[in-house]
């Protein structure tokens, strides 16, 4: 029997403050397709890139092709056959096939460019080897999504080299109607012998061409699944999730009061479209879907951060076009944002002058800042937020996580916005910082607020909102009650693993 193509074992990866990789392995064999499957922050981006040789792991060893290597590096890795196949496509649009497809790895003859060859070697390989006719003259702005991708793919194995491929999120910028050719053409690279690793969120396109899973959590290897069918989402989502709701979340006693926001139609012309959502004053309404699905890029479009091009917005039962950040706040829509370090704080000043940025002319005489009425306003909002410490004049850049989170939102609320989105709001802080965060976002709802949480966590989706909306491939698939929804139902939903609508009629 061949030995693994790869095996990563008792790797650990710390960075200031986190540990990535706690004793991690993975192996894969030739000619197989391994999935590698976790909630986000689970180790996956992690344990590529030490494979890549980007970097280094603190403890462990690594073999490929069966043989111990003590050092890995980028130039070692590719020349050992491991290529990568990155979820960004990275191609030149006014590029032609041929041109992408060897681009930095370009054929020579006596005359030069050795054109005419590249161009039929190109186009045999994505007939052959990937299964579809691409005439090799084409422009890369031409093709499709799919289409782009199968060059992506060949660009990386047309040297004929290539021993282990690994797909990072292959399928998260395509349509439906188009992971089908991919699919395809991934069977066919197993066909040859090559070793697959597939890592993805979808569940539903894990459990149909996968032969074999590993499942990472909190930096650990929970699990490796040898017989992968349809009906492995279930124990998949179990050993992915590993955890229950608990006393962290607040109790949900809040009563409706109005439509505080109103978006129908909403779409950007790229990212997503037709999406419509109802959110009641005094509701917390969650938006889930996977990298890709247009969660974001909806997030940003409320904000004004990205441009809509079509559907209407209503606050408060107002009609309200928002173009820019700043309309946004003057229509008392705010933001806050998931990079709260580079988006939602400006690091050297001072907390008081974070929390009253938004409101400078409340605290200005004849256009002058009143510094003792700021840091009067910021006192307020320190006390009733329990920012740590409790000092106006605290440098920002050296708050915890949790308390920086916590600034950004004492700026909305001394600037009394009426909608607030949180956009994974309990991002990389620790489990008694979101326990803080979820108690604030509910004490919003209870006064009033409009209240969108957009979370990669399911758990904290389900924990913290009435209604979850689920995004999916740039579409709304439909809202669940998060009432008795459970974690694993949610998760399936946003995966594929399960019917939204199916699940909808389940808890409702």
């Amino acid at each position: 029997m061949p030995g693994d193509a790869f095996s990563l074992a008792g790797i650990v990866k710390t960075f200031p403050g986190v540990h990535a990789l706690d004793g991690a392995s993975l192996s894969i064999r030739p000619g197989e397709i391994h999935g590698l499957v976790g909630e986000n922050g689970a180790g996956k981006s992690t344990i590529i890139k030490i494979l890549a040789g980007v970097y280094r792991p603190d403890q462990g060893t690594v073999s490929i092709n069966a043989e111990p290597v003590p050092s890995l590096t980028p130039t070692f890795v590719h020349k050992a056959g491991v290529r990568f196949i990155h979820q960004e496509l990275h191609l030149v649009p006014h590029f032609t096939v041929t041109e992408s497809v060897f681009m930095g790895q370009e054929l020579t003859g006596r005359l030069g460019l050795a054109k005419r060859d590249m161009r039929k070697k190109a186009e045999a390989f994505l007939r052959n080897i990937l299964g579809i006719d691409l005439p090799g003259n084409l422009l890369v702005r031409d093709l499709g999504t799919a289409e782009r991708k199968l060059v992506q793919i060949a660009r990386a194995l047309i040297d004929g080299k290539a021993k282990t491929v690994v797909f990072d999120e292959p399928t998260a910028p395509l349509a439906s109607d188009e992971v089908e050719t991919v699919m395809k053409a991934i069977n066919a690279l197993k066909a040859e012998g090559i070793a697959i690793l597939y890592v993805s969120h979808y569940l539903s396109e894990v459990t149909d061409i996968c032969d074999r899973v590993t499942v990472f959590r909190q930096g650990k290897t929970v699990g490796v699944f040898d017989q992968i069918d349809a009906d492995s989402s279930g124990d998949l989502i179990y050993a992915m999730v590993g955890r229950n709701l608990t006393d962290m979340f607040p109790q949900k006693d809040r009563k409706s009061r109005g439509i505080g926001l109103e978006v129908s139609g909403f779409g950007d012309g790229e990212r997503f479209e037709g999406v419509s959502l109802k959110i009641q004053r005094g509701q917390i309404l969650g938006i889930a879907g996977l990298i890709g699905s247009g969660r974001e890029e909806l997030v940003e479009a409320l904000y004004g951060l990205r441009s809509a091009k079509s559907g209407s917005m209503r606050i408060e039962g107002e009609v309200t076009r928002i173009r820019n950040a700043a309309q946004a706040v003057r229509a008392g829509l705010v933001l806050v944002p998931r990079d709260r370090r580079n988006a939602g704080l400006v690091l050297p000043m001072t907390v008081s002058e974070n929390v009253t940025l938004a409101i400078l002319e409340r605290n200005s005489r004849f256009s002058l800042e009143d510094r003792n009425a700021a840091r009067k306003t910021a006192a307020e909002q320190i006390g009733a937020l329990d920012i740590r410490p409790p000092n106006p004049d605290a440098v920002t850049r050296f708050l915890s996580g949790g308390n920086q989170q916590k600034v950004v939102l004492a700026r909305w609320l001394a600037k009394t916005a009426r909608v607030f989105i949180f956009d994974e709001p309990t991002l990389g802080v620790d489990i008694g910082a979101k326990a803080e965060i979820y108690r604030l976002i509910e004490n919003l709802a209870r006064d009033g607020a409009a209240v969108i949480v957009s979370s990669s966590d399911p758990v904290e989706l389900v924990g913290i909102c009435d209604r979850i909306a689920i995004m999916m491939r740039g579409r709304m698939a439909g809202e669940l009650s998060a009432t008795d929804l459970t974690v694993d139902g949610l998760v399936a939903a946003t995966t594929g693993a399960a019917d939204v609508g199916t699940l909808a009629d389940a808890v409702a």
